[in-house]
């Protein structure tokens, strides 16, 4: 399996930006096999600041993120193969809620996102992480993959930071301005 360089968490990494600062508490997948789309949802987005330079790296990558078309901020390369790929800033009360859209012409584009297809059992999978803690009601588990039908919409959500060391929450700071 290659190396996975989209985080669904983490927004920076959809546009190539190294050590992305900004994350997501909560990020829902799901992908309609039948159109060949992807929906990524991120909620409560936030950063850890510890410093000055912390600070300073948050403010650039979210000016880059935020004004990307005027700053000719391009999608991350690793999704190149994807035809439609849109990012919609929501302000839902009080927080920023990112929906990236993504089109697919093959299933095998998904590995970039860390989502396998099976041709010969019609299956998509993910790896099971459990600091991720990945919840679903349309998959399987089935040793360290989460198994979905191939005919099937099916989505997943994520929340990495349920069990976030006390040392970290007390510098995190969530993203709530356009």
């Amino acid at each position: 399996m290659e190396q996975i360089k989209i985080v669904f968490f983490a927004l920076a990494s959809f546009f190539g930006i190294e050590d992305g600062k900004i994350a997501a508490d909560k990020t829902t997948v799901t992908i309609y096999p039948e159109i060949k789309k992807v929906e990524i949802f991120q909620e409560n987005i936030f950063t850890i600041i510890q410093s000055e330079n912390d600070s300073i790296l948050t403010l650039e990558q979210w000016n880059k993120i935020k004004n990307r078309e005027e700053r000719h901020i391009f999608w991350a390369k690793e999704l190149d193969s994807f035809p439609i790929k849109k990012l919609v800033l929501k302000h839902i009360k009080k927080n920023i809620q990112p929906q990236i859209t993504l089109s697919y012409s093959n299933q095998k584009d998904l590995s970039v996102l860390g989502i396998w297809y099976n041709t010969e059992k019609n299956q998509f999978s993910i790896n099971q992480i459990p600091q991720y803690n990945i919840k679903t009601n349309d998959g399987v588990l089935a040793g360290n993959y989460w198994i979905f039908d191939g005919n099937s919409n099916f989505s997943f959500t994520l929340e990495p930071f349920l069990l976030m060391p006390e040392k970290y929450k007390k510098h995190k700071i969530s993203i709530t301005k356009l």
